[in-house]
């Protein structure tokens, strides 16, 4: 997803997409471990889409 799409959601959308993150990583980690991870490259992305909404996250709070 692109941080443009996710600058226009509100804090609960961005809340609820977070939480489907964590579970998504947490399956991919879950792969690895058993050695049947198909797209290695999807783990870079989640835990990139996680900081990004991490980040919108505590900007919006510091603003107000």
């Amino acid at each position: 997803m692109k941080f443009a799409d996710l600058k226009i959601k509100s804090d609960s959308e961005l809340g609820e997409e977070l939480q489907g993150l964590y579970q998504e990583q947490f399956a991919l980690r879950m792969q690895k471990a058993v050695g049947q991870l198909a797209r290695p490259d999807r783990v870079k992305k989640v835990r990139r889409e996680i900081a990004q909404i991490k980040t919108l996250m505590n900007e919006r709070k510091a603003a107000g």
